[in-house]
């Protein structure tokens, strides 16, 4: 397609997290609907990146896991190396952050407060609702889903033909509560994820930067439905997380825990990820998936990486981006649900204690290790071997020369050594 075709193309982008086609464009907590040139969209592209750098560089290393056993004792799990670690990075921040660079750019329009209310994606048409309550139509030539796990985009899609769906709700929800700091400076190690494993449930904590920690509790939700009081709250913690309450602050745990019901986690799979030239689904609207392997906003992020790349690739041209797009994606997004509830499943909530897996995880290094070796050492032998064989004319000569020896003289009554 020309330059000028180029100019002409709109793009509709629906949701209100992360996940943003053309460079994350994303915004806190609302509907967004995005209308953009591809010639602004490169230029927006490398300067968001430009600005999650940034970002990155604010974030606070953390270079292990720190275990509470329920004595109060604490273990040290490292990531990896010395030089290696996990940023902690303020999601509130990244929002705020990639939003103000895409308003930047003029021709990037951002509505809040708007709600889809039709799609159709063949036509090119969205319906959405302001805050005046008039339903609004708006043309366009790409519609971009990713609203979520709960997607709009998405259930317009599931009523097309050979569109596949499933959905899985876990028993587990998760709550959010709040370590504050102590005497202006981090409660605990700022430098570690912090886990409190307790058999079918756990509680882990983030580092912040103004001093504090984000935690979250893990828990079958019909252990949520038991703690109905205050005190069925702090008895609760007193025999689970005793190390956990002067940090937190009875009043403080209280007031966090009862401020919002337990929140249900999902893992959803769809195929495909797109329809025809018209509409495509990016993040969790594709495939979200539950948090125990850490990469739910990364697979979203790579999402936009590798659209990017096939715009370059197909030179703009939606019919061939979109579908080898979903080639491409599937795969990957499907299997890093499948890692996440296979993580899920083996490690977070099973019987199996900590130190055992521990035990475990160093018992398979040992025996890969071994392995290793031994079909290393096995391939040196023979490789010395074969050489031996190939270089030396006679090889076995040395071998087969006293027996001929012994034949000659049998044969002749005569000592030969030729």
């Amino acid at each position: 397609m020309d330059s000028s075709d180029v100019r002409r193309k709109k793009v509709a982008v629906i949701g209100g997290g992360l996940v943003r086609i053309f460079g994350c464009i994303i915004t806190v907590g609302a509907v967004i609907l995005t209308v953009i040139t591809h010639n602004d969209y490169y230029s927006s592209l490398k300067y968001i990146f430009l600005v999650s750098f940034q970002i990155v560089s604010q974030g606070i290393p953390m270079r292990g896991r720190m275990i509470h056993s329920l004595s109060g004792k604490k273990s040290v799990i490292p990531y990896g190396t010395k030089t290696q670690y996990v940023l902690s990075i303020s999601r509130e921040n990244l929002n705020k952050d990639l939003l103000t660079a895409v308003e930047k750019y003029p021709n990037v329009k951002v509505h809040f407060n708007h709600r889809l209310l039709k799609c159709n994606p063949e036509e090119g048409m969205i319906t959405v609702l302001g805050s005046d309550k008039v339903p609004k139509d708006v043309t366009c030539d790409l519609i971009v889903g990713c609203d979520g796990a709960y997607s709009t985009v998405r259930s317009h899609l599931m009523k097309k033909p050979r569109f596949d769906y499933s959905q899985l709700y876990i028993p587990h929800g998760y709550m959010e509560l709040t370590i504050p700091p102590k005497n202006g400076d981090y409660a605990m190690e700022h430098n570690y994820l912090h886990i409190w494993p307790r058999n079918t449930f756990m509680m882990i904590a983030l580092p912040n930067m103004n001093k504090s920690f984000t935690c979250t509790l893990f828990m079958p939700f019909e252990e949520f439905e038991k703690l109905l009081t205050s005190s069925d709250v702090l008895d609760f913690f007193q025999k689970y997380f005793p190390d956990a309450i002067p940090l937190i602050g009875e009043r403080l745990l209280v007031q966090d825990f009862f401020l919002l019901p337990a929140q249900p986690m999902i893992s959803v799979k769809c195929s495909s990820f797109h329809l025809q030239s018209h509409c495509v689904l990016l993040g969790d609207a594709a495939h979200a998936i539950v948090p125990f392997f850490g990469q739910g906003m990364n697979a979203g992020f790579e999402d936009c990486l590798v659209f990017d790349e096939l715009m370059d690739k197909f030179n703009n041209d939606l019919s061939l981006c979109l579908p080898a797009f979903s080639r491409l994606r599937i795969p990957d997004d499907h299997a890093i649900s499948d890692l996440s509830m296979y993580n899920y499943i083996e490690v977070c909530f099973t019987r199996i204690r900590y130190h055992e897996a521990v035990q475990r995880w160093h018992w398979q290094n040992k025996v890969i290790n071994k392995g290793l070796f031994f079909f290393g050492s096995l391939i040196v032998i023979s490789s010395t071997y074969l050489l031996m064989y190939c270089m030396l004319p006679r090889p076995l000569d040395y071998v087969r020369r006293p027996w001929n020896w012994i034949a000659h003289f049998w044969n002749t009554k005569h000592v030969s050594f030729r």
